[in-house]
């Protein structure tokens, strides 16, 4: 059966694993044609070459994408020793080729930049200088100084290597706005012979992984079944690991205009109170799931912090 329905109204969370050859943002394209829908966000870009999680944030839950609590992400990512290119991935322009002959396992993991750094993006990045992006001033030749940023970066397993050809497979888990290439450039260049990156695979992303993902394939017949409810995540999900706050059939409809609570009227322990804290709110609406409030603990209160809930949800 054909998915027909040009107003389709989903919410939630659909994890896609990327395919090779696509951006985000055309896997955006892609959805908002396969679901008939326009508001679409996603958390996280991945590069063309880069596959795996990629958490695609569909109608009212694309307001929570700009404010996930776990914004790390783990990758395993392959590298080839003694080259090094404009792009610090092997999609590039090869600029220098070394000898890397003698280098071995514990050599590459001494040499893998890691713990709280500060790391400057590379010239092929979305990142703006100026009002510039980084990637239209290296298609024009021109390089500029770039600010360092601090980043954590933590090598998890070193599952492959390969002395003889210089290829191996690092996993690494690390915060937003690490480049994993540049991490590879730059473990190359502390072990003198170089190094680009030559796949890139997202296994964990805002807290989901690829056990939570299905291909655009798979959407695609699920929407021909009108079937993609079952795919959809509840937007909760990508904030279970926050406080959860319940209030009560008055408590929801004073919090849904915008009412701030008192927090001696609210089950939260006295100690929590002194500092400033995100929290899950439930309340008496189908579904539960209310979105994220802040305790104030000067005002001692609690107030929105960002409604998550569609409208057709709320109760008068």
């Amino acid at each position: 059966m054909m998915n027909n329905n040009k107003n389709n109204n989903y919410n939630g969370i659909l994890c896609i694993d990327k395919p090779a050859g696509f951006t985000s943002f055309d896997v955006i394209a892609k959805l908002r044609g396969i679901l008939k829908m326009r508001r679409l966000g996603h958390a996280g870009t991945l590069d063309p070459m880069a596959t795996g999680v990629l958490p695609v944030f569909v109608g009212y839950a694309t307001k929570a994408c700009h404010i996930l609590p776990d914004e790390s992400k783990t990758y395993l990512a392959g590298f080839q020793l003694g080259q090094v290119s404009d792009t610090q991935d092997i999609t590039g322009t090869i600029l220098e080729t070394h000898d890397f002959t003698g280098i071995t396992k514990q050599d590459v993991l001494k040499a893998v930049p890691s713990g709280e750094i500060m790391q400057i993006p590379p010239m092929y990045s979305a990142v703006s200088v100026n009002g510039k992006r980084l990637y239209e001033l290296a298609r024009q030749g021109k390089e500029i100084d770039r600010p360092a940023r601090a980043v954590s970066v933590e090598i998890l397993s070193f599952p492959d290597f390969d002395a003889v050809s210089g290829t191996g497979i690092l996993e690494i888990h690390c915060s937003k706005g690490t480049y994993v290439r540049t991490i590879l450039h730059d473990m190359g260049q502390n072990l003198g012979c170089g190094a680009v990156m030559t796949s890139l695979r997202r296994t964990t992303a805002a807290g989901f992984s690829l056990r939570d993902c299905h291909t655009l394939e798979e959407i695609q017949e699920c929407a021909n079944q009108n079937r993609i409810n079952q795919r959809i995540i509840p937007i909760e999900k990508a904030f279970s690991a926050l406080p959860v706050i319940n209030l009560n059939e008055k408590q929801t409809k004073l919090y849904r205009n915008g009412v701030k609570l008192s927090l001696t009227e609210l089950d939260i322990p006295e100690s929590e109170n002194l500092a400033s804290k995100q929290y899950a709110v439930y309340g008496t609406i189908p579904g539960g799931f209310l979105g994220i409030a802040m305790t104030d603990p000067e005002l001692h209160c609690l107030r929105v912090f960002r409604n998550l809930c569609p409208p057709d949800e709320v109760q008068s």
